[in-house]
């Protein structure tokens, strides 16, 4: 592939990733924190985290992608 082929990609991924990131500024997760283990009995604690993805940082993957997408070689 070429390198403005690659570029442009980079930049639609960019430009998607910072749609994404307006559209929906937080996700959920789910994580194990704490294993343990008595005897028979097994326990595992989980922990429901929340991720806030800034605005800026939305507008800023976008006007990153597109520069990669419209930048002229030249």
């Amino acid at each position: 592939m070429k390198a403005a082929t690659l570029r442009s990609l980079a930049g639609l991924a960019l430009i998607a990733l910072g749609a994404a990131a307006l559209a929906w500024p937080e996700f959920s997760y789910t994580k194990d924190t704490h294993d343990a283990k008595l005897g028979p009995l097994e326990f595992t604690l989980k922990e429901k985290d929340t991720l806030r993805i800034p605005a800026w940082a939305g507008f800023a993957a976008i006007a990153a992608g597109t520069v990669l997408v419209w930048r002229r070689k030249g």
